[in-house]
């Protein structure tokens, strides 16, 4: 069969696509575990973000898909239901499949669209390899060539409505899989997470990407997963919701020939995309050391990490990630306040212990044993808490001003099933539900004491100036990049910004006025050109699923 398989165009505050443009894992995987005889392309969206319509039409015509796969994360999910109205417009005989964070956790919003067919929950791998196992034998037994699938796709609804109840026969025991009959979708039962030591994974097949492009800072990036899974239980934590609590991680060997792969098709920076690589800090140092005695670090890495192990063995654990090539360190900082902590439910990754007693926050001395051997922290914090004030919102501002190198401060975000969203709810705090502006970056919940304004205008406020400062260790790293490159890198940090107001001589507020002004704009037609987004009912999104933290 024919696959096409795609993610979605949306960029998000944090990670401009002028400089940073990384790959969806998941597609490779997907693309690497299915039956080899299946024809698989796989099109990050984020790399054709001017010509999407485009690109889309242009794959439609060069694949001709028998069936066509979403990557879907909230803050998308209005650019992926208009992307599968298109398709199903210019493709009708094609099987619509979604899959991701979001249709995981909000099922019913993939429901209510008409052109989708399927809803893979959870780890997709095995549920999609099963999928299209049963659809191939639907094809067997019917139309086989293109034309006459196309003719097929053009039924009446009563004739698909047949074929889809046929279809449910024959799907209704692969776990993970929701699937449709008539107007209502069935979900199967959930499918277990696979463990990773045992259940071996197909190295994900990068050679199915039919675009280029990707890059960190102007070096080829690609992306390596080591483990899946955490055993903490954030409040804000969309993995905990899909996965429950567990830690699966795949053998070094299974790793080392990731990376070896990602090297080959010419990645120099790898971010390995585990939920919490820090979990078993024997197995990261194990990893650290497999990654030198390869001659694999010669690559940048980068890796989100919990700042309570890095506190406690970053002695002996920093030298370590310095020699294997590290130089950026997601840190999981959240919050720098207990009572913050404590409603997000982080307080255990963040303490420092010695001999089994809490001696205090684990972030400074994390951040130093990364600063004493050259890596950047980039730093993970949330304000905007229920109970945050003006004073607890700049006391993690100046904390973030001081020690970290790229700040990530988010907005706690209500995503489906959460704790924090029920928390949220409860307290009548939540002041936007368009799940088009949970981007992590827009303040969709007020605090018991800020306007929800107020505390996005702050955290812009502050947050730029902090980005400013990293510009010169970028030149060195990549000073041809950056040279081309910079002016646009500050255009985006400073969008809505006038020379007046860059002297100090215009009210900062009308400067974040334009900013979210601009932000609108971008919005309104992302993902799709902005003469078709009224046609397919696109509302725009802004951005990823956080990476909030070393578990999410």
């Amino acid at each position: 069969m024919n696959v096409l398989l795609l993610s979605m165009p949306d960029s998000f505050e944090h990670m401009p696509p002028v400089a940073i443009r990384m790959p969806n894992g998941a597609l490779a995987s997907l693309a690497g575990n299915v039956d080899r005889h299946h024809r698989v392309a796989a099109a990050d969206l984020i790399l054709a973000r001017n010509s999407v319509n485009a690109t889309i039409e242009r794959l439609l015509r060069d694949v001709e898909p028998d069936v066509v796969g979403l990557s879907v994360m909230t803050f998308q999910r209005a650019t992926a239901l208009g992307i599968a109205r298109r398709v199903r417009a210019l493709r009708p005989s094609a099987r619509l499949v979604v899959g991701g964070y979001d249709p995981s956790l909000a099922p019913e919003a993939y429901e209510r669209c008409p052109e989708i067919d399927f809803i893979v929950r959870g780890e997709g791998e095995q549920t999609f390899r099963e999928l299209l196992r049963v659809l191939e034998r639907e094809e067997t037994r019917g139309a086989t060539s293109s034309a006459e699938r196309e003719a097929r796709g053009a039924k009446a609804s009563g004739e698909r409505d047949h074929d889809a109840k046929a279809s449910a026969e024959r799907v209704r025991d692969i776990g993970g899989l929701s699937y449709r009959v008539g107007d209502r979708f069935v979900r199967n039962a959930s499918r277990p997470v696979m463990r990773l030591a045992t259940e071996r994974l197909g190295l994900p097949n990068r050679d199915a990407r039919v675009l280029d492009g990707y890059t960190l800072l102007g070096r080829k990036v690609d992306v390596v997963e080591t483990s899946r899974g955490c055993t903490f239980d954030c409040s804000f934590c969309s993995i905990i919701e899909m996965r429950g609590r567990n830690f699966h991680p795949y053998p070094i060997d299974r790793v080392l020939a990731d990376i070896a792969d990602a090297r080959a098709h010419g990645a120099e920076a790898i971010f390995l995309v585990d939920d919490n690589i820090t979990l078993d800090v024997a197995r990261f140092e194990a990893l650290c050391r497999a990654i030198v005695d390869a001659g694999f670090n010669d690559t940048d890495y980068l890796a989100q990490a919990m700042t309570s192990p890095i506190a406690q063995h970053g002695a002996r654990l920093a030298p370590l990630m310095k020699r294997a090539g590290f130089r950026y360190v997601f840190l999981g900082i959240e919050n720098v306040l207990d009572d913050d902590l404590a409603f997000l439910r982080a307080r255990a990754k963040n303490t420092r212990r010695e001999k089994g007693r809490t001696v205090g926050n684990a972030s400074i001395e994390a951040i130093e044993h990364l600063h004493r051997h050259g890596m950047y922290v980039v730093g993970g914090l949330i304000i905007g808490n229920p109970d945050d004030t003006v004073a607890s919102i700049d006391a993690n501002l100046a904390f973030a001003r001081r020690y970290v190198d790229w700040p990530y401060i988010q907005h706690p975000t209500p995503y489906p099933g959460t704790p924090m969203t029920r928390d949220f709810q409860e307290r009548g705090l939540i002041v936007d539900d368009d799940v088009s502006h949970y981007d992590g970056t827009t303040a969709v919940v007020r605090s018991e004491h800020v306007s929800a304004e107020e505390i996005e205008f702050r955290r812009w406020r502050a947050e730029r100036w902090m980005k400013l400062r990293h510009f010169p260790g970028a030149l060195r790293h990549s000073p041809l990049f950056v040279a081309r490159h910079g002016a646009g890198m500050l255009a985006h940090t400073f969008a809505g910004s006038r020379l007046r107001s860059m002297v100090g001589l215009e009210d900062p507020r009308a400067v974040f006025a334009r900013f979210r002004a601009k932000r609108r704009d971008e919005r309104v037609n992302a993902g799709l050109d902005s003469r078709d987004s009224a046609k397919v009912g696109v509302n725009g999104t802004s951005r990823t699923q956080p990476a909030g933290s070393a578990s999410h």
